[in-house]
């Protein structure tokens, strides 16, 4: 469940990575809006034994506190959105793209398995031609490319016999 309310500053601890993320500019913009217009979003918590700790709004709780002031409003959350939040949206995005093409691989797979060869080695005697000389002696041919437009297709029919 999620709560709004007024927290004492000295109360929030901010995590060594979040600091790091801190941009002076931002804050003394942040600071001069909250002087004209007060604070308008509050900033997320969630609680940690006597303390809260900080899961966003770093900027605005540093504005506050070079303002001078002892409590910020907050919302408390509970560890259920702290786990949504952990997620960027652009990995749930890439997670279900990443389900949708696996389920295309799927279907194209399935719908070329009928037209693929039984083994390996029918695969590769599909593409030999076999000619057969004097006697019973058969000779194999290398394996020809496959054809690239109509005309040759009606060519290499008309060059093995075969009814066009």
């Amino acid at each position: 469940m999620i709560e709004c309310q007024t927290l004492p500053i000295d109360q929030i601890y901010v995590p060594i990575k979040r600091r790091r993320a801190l941009k002076s500019d931002l804050i003394n913009e942040i600071a001069e809006s909250i002087l004209e217009i007060g604070q308008q979003t509050p900033i997320v918590v969630r609680r940690d034994g006597e303390r809260f700790v900080l899961l966003d709004g770093l900027h605005r709780l540093e504005a506050c506190k070079a303002l001078g002031e002892k409590h910020i409003i907050a919302t408390l959350a509970s560890a259920q959105v702290e786990r949504a939040r952990a997620l960027p949206s652009y990995e749930a995005e890439i997670d279900l793209l990443r389900q949708k093409t696996s389920r295309l691989r799927e279907a194209r797979l399935a719908k070329e398995a009928p037209e693929r060869p039984a083994s390996p080695v029918s695969a590769a005697t599909e593409n030999q031609k076999t000619v057969f000389r004097e006697g019973s002696r058969r000779v194999r041919e290398a394996p020809r490319s496959r054809v690239a437009t109509l005309a040759e297709w009606l060519a290499d029919r008309k060059r093995d016999g075969s009814p066009i």
